[in-house]
């Protein structure tokens, strides 16, 4: 069972927030830091959280450009997928609601007859 942490995240922006992560087997990647507003010992991610976002648009990208391409293109597109943060990964793609790493969901709305 991984052992969970606080991470903090930074925006390119220099905005920081916090996240609950498993912490990983490489600490190697992460910078032990306490936070002053609250004393609690937390972790801080080397990869700012800008980045880690990057590693998700070619995907949606990817999936969105495939959908276009539909003989019939679809009149809504749903995509949903999980993302878990890791403090040396950055985002890891995990299950949504059972096994599958994406669950798309396709409405053609019919025509109205006048």
């Amino acid at each position: 069972m991984n052992t969970k942490q606080i991470t903090e995240f930074s925006l390119q922006d220099g905005t920081k927030f916090l996240a609950e992560v498993d912490e990983p087997e490489d600490s190697n990647s992460l910078v032990r830091v306490a936070r002053a507003d609250t004393g609690q010992m937390v972790v801080e991610a080397k990869k700012k959280f800008d980045d880690v976002l990057e590693q998700i648009q070619p995907i949606a990208s990817a999936i969105i450009t495939k959908l276009s391409q539909l003989k019939t293109p679809a009149d809504e597109v749903e995509v949903k997928f999980g993302i878990k943060l890791n403090a040396a990964a950055g985002a890891i793609f995990t299950s949504v609601g059972g096994e599958a790493n994406y669950e798309i969901t396709l409405k053609w709305k019919q025509d109205k007859v006048e």
